[in-house]
């Protein structure tokens, strides 16, 4: 079996995807290269794993960012950190990652062995492997480069019970950074934008923030991480499982000045970009300030910020305290305002 050409000259094509020499030099050289570990090497159609301690937890989700690199990150490192997130914002410990990929006709070699690459970095440094995995190779026009699907498998401690629903009237509502930077980064190499100082997405795993959290203090009720839709569309959602209301704060959402500079120049508000980095966090008040003096002990927390508290509201409305005094209700977004991002 010879090896497949992962130079500039090499490309996908539909023999990758045929079941023959092809794809098993594809998987070969680039996945397994990349990917490498114990669980792969059994070589099955699935992985045997361990025995896990507490309860199960599980998430998928689908990656299909363009372009496929921008700054600060790239799909492979996203599809990790996605769904990683997806875990810990559970209260759970992830512990597998499997993936699945959609390979277009005419992809370069070189490109996607360097998001393998960036995959097989972002898991080493999270510690959690990709175990499993698919191929599967579509002609040209009909996959857009490649999508991403990846799945993950985490436990949970008995006696943590964290859930979109567990908003109370009282408690208080956190972020652990600044809104708006994954989006905002996309949007600069897609539209060309250059800024002075580069902004760069948030895209990064947040189950050891999140084991800080929880280690931290006991009356942590929802976590969320604010990708599609962003902040906005998070505590909506939150708002709506728990049949509450919010009332935020506006001069206490952090939103870094390059960023808030962008959506003014493009119309957009910073609460509806997406995160890939960031996280919401709904406590008891009585925690508020332990919780916020941890998150910002943690590298991946510390612009952490208190930004507001859920209220009774049988509407379920997220409404913020403006800078000028008034109050406005912050709503889903209507339509999609920036395509492909996540």
């Amino acid at each position: 079996m010879t090896a497949i050409d992962p130079g500039p000259r090499g490309a996908i094509d539909m023999t990758h995807g045929a079941g023959g020499r092809a794809m098993a030099g594809l998987i070969r050289d680039v996945f397994h290269r990349h990917l490498g570990n114990a669980y792969l090497a059994q070589g099955d159609d699935g992985a045997l794993l361990g025995r896990v301690e507490g309860r199960l937890v599980m998430a998928t989700d689908a990656h299909v960012v363009s372009p496929l690199f921008f700054p600060g990150g790239d799909i492979g490192a996203l599809a990790v950190h996605g769904t990683i997130n997806d875990i810990a914002m559970m209260g759970a410990r992830p512990l597998w990652l499997s993936a699945s990929f959609i390979l277009e006709e005419g992809l370069a070699l070189a490109t996607l062995d360097r998001i393998v690459a960036s995959m097989a970095r972002a898991a080493r440094e999270a510690g959690v492997p990709v175990v499993t995995g698919d191929t599967k190779v579509v002609e040209k026009g009909k996959g857009d480069g490649v999508f991403i699907a990846t799945t993950g498998v985490g436990d949970l401690a008995d006696g943590v019970a964290i859930s979109g629903a567990g908003a109370r009237p009282g408690n208080v509502i956190l972020v652990s950074g600044t809104m708006g930077d994954h989006g905002v980064a996309i949007l600069s190499r897609r539209e060309g934008l250059a800024f002075e100082t580069e902004i760069v997405s948030d895209s990064q795993p947040l189950h050891d923030l999140v084991a800080a959290m929880l280690a931290s203090v006991s009356g942590i009720r929802v976590l969320r991480d604010p990708t599609r839709g962003g902040l906005a569309a998070t505590l909506n959602e939150i708002a709506h499982q728990s049949q509450a209301g919010m009332v935020l704060d506006e001069p206490a959402v952090p939103v870094q000045p390059e960023v808030a500079a962008a959506c003014e120049l493009l119309g957009l508000d910073p609460l509806n970009i997406a995160n890939e980095g960031k996280l919401v966090a709904i406590c008891e008040a009585a925690d508020a300030e332990a919780l916020l003096a941890a998150m910002r002990a943690h590298p991946r927390g510390r612009d952490a910020a208190i930004i507001g508290e859920v209220v009774a509201d049988e509407r379920t409305l997220v409404r913020m305290r403006t800078r000028l005094g008034g109050m406005r209700v912050v709503d889903w977004i209507d339509g999609e305002q920036l395509p492909r991002i996540c």
